[in-house]
């Protein structure tokens, strides 16, 4: 606005404003009186209507909480009734259960008593029969074994014995006047007894033969034990020197050497004769 468009300002003009500004103002009070009156009806229904709406709300949960409660209640009453109801049928089945288990165990235990006498008494008649045709067997066996053995043994004694008896009777660097084959002697006052294979006697020395068909290291030590007895029971003997000799077609491992370290002499079948081994032969 150009400033000729002015209206120059006036005592009454400015008088004008100041009336229109206050009745502006007077009107917005009363405006806003108005409106606090509204706001403060409008907050008094608030509260009627929250008043009203929580007694609602109230009313409403508790019948929904005596409601919930009877429906509780009877479905608790109903729930436990069907649970004692189950329950008793439950335990009338477990009982009809175990009397029909307890029965089929009594027969069934029953039944397998019955065959398991049965069976046992099979097994013991069956058993008795093998015990018996096992005995006959290995009496046979043993007779068998026996005979080979005590055969063996009687060819061994004979091939020693005639080899010796038929040949110069020299042996261990002595010659020998007699020579004896399987002799016993047993003393009935102190039950003493021994038995010897070969036995070659002189004036002054005798030598005792072991004869095996086959030779174990066990055999050395009973040809050394057997000199006591001989000692009480030939004491015609006793100042006679005596050698040991172990004869045999054949030798296990090691019964040589041992034989050499207890000074025992060697006898060995060599085809139709015999060689002997005595370098480490020694007087007992």
């Amino acid at each position: 606005m150009d400033n000729k468009d002015k209206i120059p300002a006036t005592p009454e003009s400015i008088l004008e404003i100041i009336r229109e500004v206050s009745l502006s103002i007077k009107e917005s009070r009363a405006e806003i009186k108005e409106s606090r009156a509204e706001i403060k009806e409008s907050s008094a229904k608030f509260d009627r209507e929250l008043a009203e709406s929580s007694a609602k709300f109230n009313r409403e949960l508790a019948e929904s909480s005596a409601k919930f409660k009877r429906e509780l209640a009877e479905s608790s009453a109903k729930f436990y009734r069907e649970l004692a109801e189950s329950r008793a049928e439950w335990k009338q089945q477990l009982a009809e259960s175990s009397a029909k288990f307890y029965r089929e165990l009594a027969e069934s235990r029953a039944e397998w008593k019955q065959q398991l006498s049965e069976s046992s008494a099979k097994f013991e008649c069956e058993l008795a029969e093998s015990h018996a045709k096992w005995n006959i067997e290995m009496k046979e066996l043993k007779e068998m074994v026996g005979g080979s053995a005590n055969s063996n043994g009687l060819f061994a004694e004979e091939f020693f014995f005639n080899s010796i008896d038929k040949g110069d009777k020299i042996l261990f660097g002595e010659k020998f006047d007699e020579c004896y084959s399987s002799l016993k002697r047993y003393n009935k006052n102190n039950r003493k007894k021994s038995e010897h294979d070969i036995l070659l006697v002189n004036g002054k020395s005798l030598a005792i033969v072991e004869v095996k068909y086959k030779a174990r290291k066990e055999d050395i030590q009973k040809i050394i034990n057997k000199l006591p007895d001989f000692r009480m029971l030939y004491p015609q003997y006793g100042s006679h020197r005596i050698y040991l000799g172990l004869a045999a077609m054949s030798f296990e491992n090691d019964v040589e050497n041992e034989s050499a370290s207890n000074g025992i002499a060697i006898i060995k079948q060599v085809g139709d004769t015999f060689v002997i081994h005595d370098e480490h032969m020694k007087i007992y």
